[in-house]
């Protein structure tokens, strides 16, 4: 097979431990004996981004995410703001986006795809801070207890990969505290005492947790689930639930979906909730609810190569 196909790969070598240089270095090799144009380049600045993706979508080759979901966030902005195409190869530690898109793990049927697919529209996050600063998201933002756990995972380098999220789960629930929050969902405000909020895109985080299990990411809509506060506990059992989207059915678990969404509160005390999203922290969730943290689903904000066969959608 020849293709006039090209790719521009951006890579963060410290993804996933150091994985992704071990992902790249088969992939290129089997794209360039099927005919197609590549060049590789590693960085780890999200300052960087902006200008690689100008250089890419200037020759006409598709942007290549390769590291993990935080990477990926800063790599679709750039590439949507511009019109080009995006394509997404996992290499991090959660890899939930890839999930999503049903992205293959081995290097044949990743070539293949990179290859054959066709670009299909999907939609992503745009998350506002009350001072302005924006962020593109592409699979979910979040306020709460899974923002802590995240942090978390952050510090937990020294245990195996496949235990960092269960256990950072199970740290962030055994001494999380309520957030006294104020959600806005297209106009209709509701206030909770809640473990954690969460805004989707995607059906996946925390390395596979089911949290939105209804979520499309080319529905034009967001999913927008809030999981009220219970026992420490009773929702350390529940965690297992998070992984089938069984969790929906419970009574603690209100489920909504909308365009655009406002969170603002507190931790019961005062104290300030971390936000994160896609692995990345967004600081904290502001107190105000006059000036909160908006976000609002930008549709058919990128082309991506993904099966739409395969792909949930």
């Amino acid at each position: 097979m020849t293709t006039g196909r090209a790719f521009a790969f951006l890579v963060n070598p410290a993804s996933g431990g150091g994985a992704a240089p071990k992902v790249v270095v088969p992939l290129a090799r089997a794209l360039r004996e099927a005919g197609a144009e590549v060049e590789v380049t590693y960085t780890t600045s999200a300052a960087e981004t902006p200008a690689l993706v100008d250089a890419a979508v200037d020759r006409d080759a598709v942007v290549v995410s390769v590291g993990g979901d935080g990477m990926l966030s800063s790599v679709a902005g750039a590439v949507a703001g511009r019109g080009g195409v995006l394509a997404v190869i996992p290499a991090g530690r959660g890899n939930d986006f890839a999930r999503m898109l049903a992205i293959p793990t081995d290097t044949a049927a990743q070539a293949q795809l990179l290859l054959d697919a066709e670009p299909r529209p999907i939609d992503l996050l745009r998350a506002t801070q009350p001072d302005g600063s924006s962020y593109v998201v592409a699979g979910s933002v979040y306020a709460g207890v899974d923002a802590r756990a995240a942090e978390i995972v952050d510090r937990s380098h020294w245990l195996p990969s496949r235990l960092q999220y269960p256990y950072a789960a199970v740290r962030a629930l055994a001494t999380y505290r309520p957030v006294e929050c104020t959600l806005d969902v297209d106009g209709v405000r509701t206030t909770h005492q809640a473990a954690t909020v969460v805004v989707a895109n995607s059906r996946f985080y925390g390395k596979g947790m089911a949290i939105a299990p209804t979520a499309s990411v080319d529905d034009g809509l967001l999913d927008v689930i809030v999981i009220e506060a219970a026992g420490h506990l009773d929702l350390i059992r529940s965690l297992p639930k998070v992984y089938d989207g069984s969790h929906v059915d419970l009574a603690e678990v209100t489920v909504r979906t909308g365009w655009r969404v406002s969170i603002s509160g507190t931790h019961r005390g005062g104290a300030a909730v971390p936000v994160g999203a896609d692995g990345e922290s967004l600081g904290a969730l502001s107190a105000d609810p006059t000036t909160p943290l908006s976000v609002e689903l930008l549709p058919a904000a990128v082309l991506v190569l993904a099966d739409p066969a395969e792909a949930g959608s």
